[in-house]
């Protein structure tokens, strides 16, 4: 992906200074570690993971060569899953998907039968409602 020729001058322009270029690459890097950081929460939690990972190293990578070279194997590996998922037989997707919907299923029924069976889960004072 080409850089951005505005986007070049405006950090040159950022880093001409010692002091400006400091404080910049401190802000980037804790901006860039606060969505990492967030990209690496959501892959456990609801949420887009991957995304939040490509984009904090992607800010990284605006001062950091480690952070670029993450993100080019990041960006291969992306491809590479993408053509595997491409190429990947209709019968196999079809069986993936019906496993899935059939396991989100069974946990939301479980789900429901334990609301029903013990009621709506209490916060004790903190509950308006009561």
């Amino acid at each position: 992906m080409a850089e951005v020729h505005w986007f070049r001058r405006i950090h040159q322009r950022l880093h001409a200074h010692p002091v400006s270029g400091a404080i910049t690459k401190v802000v980037i890097t804790v901006l860039g570690l606060l969505v990492l950081t967030a990209g690496l929460v959501m892959m456990v939690t609801p949420g887009p993971g991957v995304v939040g990972i490509l984009a904090g190293l992607g800010l990284l990578a605006l001062e950091w060569d480690w952070a670029r070279r993450w993100l080019a194997a990041a960006r291969h590996k992306a491809a590479a899953t993408a053509e595997q998922a491409r190429t990947m037989d209709p019968a196999v997707r079809r069986r993936r998907t019906l496993l899935l919907a059939l396991a989100v299923a069974l946990v939301g029924g479980i789900a429901t039968v334990l609301v029903w069976q013990f009621g709506w889960p209490g916060f004790g004072s903190l509950n308006p409602v009561r």
